[in-house]
């Protein structure tokens, strides 16, 4: 039995429990159906034991799922069972950066929007630098150094050569405004977006002080598009760390909001005028 289920785990356990809970059924009436006993279920959702696709597909018939892509999406969930590279920092980082690591590692698509900071996944590494100097609660040299390199390990999936992750970026005015680390490193970090706007499969978008007080401009939000609507999932900075949120209505309320930010911001081509003037006021 897992002791410590990873982010994906656990979240296969939790789809597995709202069909169930839809069906109209107890774990005890599901495990009758399945032949087996209650804790095996209660475990399977929990992610403390593994699951077949095999048993994903009867449970979804008895369940009388009627999403064959929700059902294929799940089914595709068990079957890669390697270890990931993040799990060299397992006990090195707290595990929701890994959950975010894997999260990002199997995503369709990627969306973050920012106001303080330039994304972490288009950060250079003096700017991220800066950024771990920076912290609230102050980090020691040899953990400034584990996040350093965990969150430029984070990036490969925008150099993939086969099916880099498409990703885009919304960064307002004031990230890029910020001089972290100061006038060089700013410069080399500008420059770094413009660099990696150029790859067909990232889009940088601005959204300027004129704009004003906007929908969600007060957070951070950084949104993962999953094989399925339904296995999408937002991701939020939050006092106390990572926070996931992955129900049906929060999922809705971050999609709307990513429109109404997206009408707001400039274009990508007006996006790169306002970068190469920022680089040269520098």
């Amino acid at each position: 039995m897992r002791t410590s289920p990873t982010g994906r785990q656990l979240r296969l356990g939790v789809e597995l429990r709202k069909l169930r809970e839809l069906a109209g059924l107890t774990a005890t009436q599901a495990g009758q159906l399945l032949g087996v006993k209650q804790n095996q279920i209660s475990n399977t959702e929990a992610g403390r034991i593994g699951v077949s696709a095999e048993r994903v597909r009867t449970l979804a018939y008895h369940y009388k799922c009627g999403d064959p892509a929700l059902v294929q999406a799940l089914s595709d969930m068990t079957t890669d069972r390697r270890r990931g590279w993040w799990e060299q920092y397992r006990e090195l980082l707290p595990r929701p950066l890994l959950d975010l690591a894997e999260l990002e590692h199997h995503a369709r698509s990627l969306c973050a929007s920012t106001t303080a900071r330039v994304p972490g996944l288009l950060q250079t590494r003096e700017y991220a630098l800066e950024v771990f100097r920076q912290a609230v609660t102050a980090l020691s040299p040899p953990d400034i150094e584990q996040r350093l390199s965990f969150r430029i390990k984070r990036q490969a999936i925008l150099y993939r050569e086969d099916n880099p992750t498409p990703y885009e970026a919304i960064v307002h005015e004031a990230a890029l405004r910020m001089k972290v680390g100061g006038a060089t490193v700013t410069r080399r970090q500008l420059q770094h977006l413009l660099d990696m706007s150029d790859r067909d499969h990232i889009t940088l978008r601005a959204i300027t002080f004129d704009v004003g007080a906007y929908p969600g401009s007060g957070q951070s939000i950084y949104y993962a598009y999953g094989p399925v609507p339904a296995l999408d999932t937002v991701q939020l900075d939050q006092s106390h760390g990572v926070g996931f949120l992955d129900a049906e209505t929060e999922l809705r309320k971050y999609r709307m909001l990513f429109e109404r930010i997206n009408a707001v911001a400039l274009s990508p081509e007006q996006t790169r005028d306002l970068v190469h003037k920022l680089i040269h006021e520098l």
